[in-house]
C-alpha cells in the first residue's frame, strides 16, 4: 500500500484570552505514513477514530514554566487528549488488530504507541457509538461518577446545585443525583441547554445569563451539595445559599480559563460559619477506587436510555481549533467530539 496522509493538529502559539482557531492551532497535512511497513518496534499502530474536546485543554495552552496538574502543550507538537482508536497492526501481546482502545492520543490520524500502559480495550457489549466513550462513558462521565461517589455523601432530602448542567460532566451529575431521589437545581447558558437539563430531570433549571444564580438559590435552597464547574460569581452565590455542613465539589472553574481579571469571591467567611466541606479532585486519582464500578454501572444505564447524553460532533481534524473555541465560549450543543475517521 502506498503511504497515506497522516494529518495532525499542532499547537502553534500560546493564546491570550480565548484561543484563535487560525493561530493557536494549525492543521498540518504534510506527513504521510506507510500503514503496512511503519516500524512498530514492539508497539502497535492505531487508526484514531474519535477525540475528545474538553475545557481543561485551555489550561494546557500555557508557558511550560507555569506548573499545573496537567503538562503544558509543547509548541510545534500535536495536541493530545482522550480518544478511541482501532488497532491496525500490533507487535505487542496486550493488543491485537481489531481491538478498540480507549486512551490518550495525539491529535493525528494514525499513531504508533510504544507502551500499552494507559490504553484499555473497550468491550462495548452494549454496541454504543465509539463517541460515547469520550463523553458520558469516558473521562467526563468518569469525573462525574467518581467525584459524586467519593465526595457528595448524599442524604435524603438534600438539595443539589449543578453548574454547566448541559455539559457531559454536569448532565451526568444531575442524573446521578436524581437516581438518589434528590432535588436538583441546575444552570446552563442557553435556552436549548436549559430545556435539555430539564429533560434529564433537573427540578429547577435556569439560564445563568438571564437569571441571577443567587436569586434562584435563595428561592429554592438552601443547597446541601454544590457541584462547581465554573467558579467565580456563581461560587459566591452558592456559598451564600449553602446550608450548614454543605459539601462543595470543586470540579472546574471555566470562568477563569481564558484570562482576564478573576472574579474575587467576597464571602469566603461562609466556609467557616456554615462549616462547609470544600473538596477539589482530579479524576485520575480516583480511578483505582471507582473505575471498575463505573464500567459496571454506567454503560448499561446509557444503553437502556436511563442515562441520557447529548453530543456535538465535528468532522475531521481540521475542525479541532474551532471546536475548542466553541467549548470555551459555550457554543457547543453537547459533548464536543472530533470524528477523525469512520471505521
Amino acid at each position: 500500500m502506498a503511504p497515506v496522509r497522516n494529518g495532525r493538529v499542532l499547537f502553534n502559539e500560546i493564546p491570550t484570552g480565548y484561543p484563535d482557531p487560525s493561530r493557536t492551532t494549525v492543521y498540518d497535512q504534510s506527513q504521510t505514513i506507510d500503514l503496512d511497513n511503519e516500524p512498530l518496534e514492539g508497539g502497535f499502530l492505531v487508526k484514531i477514530l474519535v477525540l475528545s474536546i474538553d475545557p481543561y485543554m485551555r489550561g494546557r495552552m500555557r508557558d511550560p514554566s507555569i506548573e499545573s496538574y496537567s503538562p503544558a502543550y509543547p509548541t510545534g507538537q500535536p495536541l493530545n487528549n482522550y480518544g478511541v482508536g482501532v488497532v491496525l497492526r500490533s507487535a505487542n501481546p496486550s493488543f491485537k488488530p481489531g481491538d478498540h482502545l480507549y486512551g490518550f492520543y495525539p491529535f493525528q490520524e494514525y499513531f504508533v504507541a510504544k507502551d500499552a500502559k494507559g490504553f484499555s480495550v473497550l468491550e462495548n457489549k452494549e454496541k454504543l457509538p465509539w463517541s460515547a466513550y469520550v463523553g458520558v462513558l469516558g473521562m467526563p462521565g468518569q469525573t462525574a461518577h467518581h467525584g459524586w461517589k467519593e465526595l457528595a455523601h448524599p442524604k435524603k432530602g438534600d438539595v443539589v446545585f449543578v453548574t454547566s448542567g448541559a455539559g457531559p460532566v454536569g448532565a451526568t451529575v444531575i442524573q446521578l443525583a436524581k437516581a438518589e431521589g434528590l432535588k436538583v437545581i441546575a444552570s446552563a447558558g442557553s435556552e436549548d441547554k436549559v430545556d435539555f437539563i430539564r429533560s434529564i430531570g433537573a427540578d429547577v433549571a435556569f439560564n445563568y445569563k438571564m437569571t441571577k444564580a443567587l436569586d434562584v438559590l435563595q428561592k429554592n435552597g438552601p443547597i446541601n451539595i454544590y457541584w462547581d464547574n465554573v467558579g467565580g460569581e456563581t461560587l459566591e452565590a452558592a456559598l451564600e445559599a449553602a446550608a450548614v455542613g454543605a459539601r462543595f465539589i470543586e470540579c472546574g472553574m471555566i470562568s477563569t480559563y481564558n484570562g482576564g481579571e478573576p472574579y474575587c469571591v467576597k464571602n469566603l467567611v461562609n466556609i467557616v460559619g456554615k462549616q462547609l466541606r470544600i473538596s477539589g479532585f482530579i479524576v485520575d486519582n480516583l480511578h483505582e477506587k471507582w473505575l471498575a464500578d463505573f464500567y459496571k454501572e454506567i454503560p448499561p444505564k446509557v444503553a437502556s436510555g436511563e442515562f441520557k447524553h447529548k453530543e456535538d460532533i465535528s468532522k475531521g481534524l481540521g475542525s479541532a481549533g474551532q471546536a475548542i473555541l466553541d467549548v470555551l465560549t459555550g457554543k457547543n450543543k453537547g459533548k464536543k467530539v472530533i470524528l477523525v475517521a469512520e471505521e
